[in-house]
């Protein structure tokens, strides 16, 4: 085994907490891509994820609603029995997929049962040929409606979203600070970073390398090959580092680049092709000791099944709102499990992105050590008796009320109107 990917299992079992990580055992160069028995993942992607035996009556799904101030979008379902579960979407998506929640989605839940979810994930994906539509214009939307049922579900059965999806096993989540600072020189760059990672305490960052998409081009020009040395030198042996190139390179230029990060001891590289070159990305993949990062973008479930069976990645990152919902990014963690692999999820940064991110991986076994946090949304007022919601030097303790465990102000919730 490489000696990054020794220091990656080392980090992270310090860095998540009360999770176990005994999984990432096996190295890639154990299991030659052209050599992959689907045996073990197939059998994980058989299993129920929701724990429906938790439920002795049917809850049915009497009203499903899309409510929105300005441009917050609130999902609101309402069992027969009178219990409501809330979710805040993914605003910046919502803004303008509402349209597809509204004409080929919401018709679709009321008079289900929400015991049945995952029958019911089937049978909305060819409703209306919404097959077609996969990827955030589909998952989106379904995602913002699946938080709402976990929510009214978690109310039922006194449970935490968690408790929901798998047996909870991180308490409290270790965070890494992401930082988005192209189009600034590298000294320019590593002010900022500083001071978000000083905003947190966190023992991890992330920050963003190339031009995004940008055929080679960096952004501004000589900022990445200057600024993945100068982020260790400034942090220093023991913070746990990670980039992200957004799919800024080719494979020769990935590699080029993941070398560079391989000198200075960085702890992964997220997205160094673009995200749908499969085989590119394997071949970084076999190339480099740095383990690689992906699945941000992933839309496709069997897309997921061939990058982790033949192990074009090393750290799997399905965004539980991008990959529509918990339940199917559960599917992905198990399928990263059975593969020795890590599950750090990607989280969207806008509406309570961050706290569906903490209930996801307080149930995943093989969490990686530590988690994205991009800063707390104040937009939103609400109220969390069980934990601050803040990090303390870079650990979150996750809600342990019923459902996402956190009371929207009926105040702002009230001034909410149906789509």
């Amino acid at each position: 085994m490489k000696p990054s990917r020794r220091q990656f299992i080392k980090t992270g079992a310090a860095g998540t907490l009360g999770g176990s990580l005994s999984v990432m055992g096996c190295s890639r160069a154990d299991h030659p891509g052209n050599d992959t028995d689907y045996g073990s993942i197939d059998a994980v992607l058989k299993q129920p994820v929701l724990k429906s035996g938790l439920f002795s009556e049917p809850v049915i799904i009497d009203r499903l609603e899309l409510l929105r101030f300005k441009d917050n979008f609130i999902c609101r379902v309402t069992s027969a029995d009178g219990t409501e579960g809330l979710s805040v979407s993914n605003n910046a998506q919502m803004i303008s997929l509402y349209p597809v929640f509204k004409n080929r989605l919401q018709p679709f839940f009321p008079g289900r049962d929400a015991r049945q979810w995952e029958q019911l994930l089937d049978e909305v994906y060819v409703y209306r040929s919404n097959y077609k539509l996969q990827n955030l214009a589909l998952w989106v939307p379904l995602a913002t409606i699946e938080f709402a049922v976990l929510d009214m579900l978690g109310k039922i059965a006194g449970k935490p979203m968690g408790d929901l999806i798998g047996d909870v096993v991180n308490r409290e989540i270790a965070v890494y600070r992401a930082n988005n600072h192209r189009g600034r020189s590298a000294e320019e760059s590593i002010e900022l970073i500083r001071r978000n990672v000083e905003e947190t305490g966190a023992r991890a960052l992330k920050f963003k390398v190339g031009g995004r998409m940008s055929k080679n081009a960096d952004d501004p020009p000589g900022r990445t090959e200057k600024l993945i040395p100068l982020v260790r030198e400034t942090f220093g042996p023991e913070m746990v580092i990670y980039a992200d190139s957004n799919g800024s390179y080719d494979a020769d230029e990935a590699i080029r680049i993941g070398r560079i990060m391989e000198e200075y001891g960085y702890d992964f590289y997220e997205e160094p092709v673009p995200f749908d070159w499969y085989d590119q990305t394997r071949r970084v993949t076999g190339a480099l000791s740095v383990p690689v990062a992906g699945g941000e973008q992933e839309p496709s479930m069997r897309n997921f099944r061939w990058l982790i069976g033949n192990h074009a990645l090393d750290v799997v990152q399905p965004d539980p709102f991008y990959f529509g919902g918990m339940v199917r990014a559960m599917r992905v963690a198990r399928m990263a499990e059975v593969m020795g692999k890590p599950c750090t999820p990607h989280i969207s940064g806008s509406g309570l992105g961050y706290l569906y991110m903490m209930h996801f991986v307080s149930a995943v076994p093989n969490a990686g050590p530590y988690h994205e946090f991009k800063g707390l949304n104040r937009e939103i007022p609400l109220n969390c008796p069980t934990s601050s919601l803040t990090s303390n030097q870079g650990v979150i303790t996750v809600p342990t009320g019923p459902g996402l465990g956190v009371e929207i102000d009926p105040g702002y919730l009230a001034m909410h109107q149906a789509v």
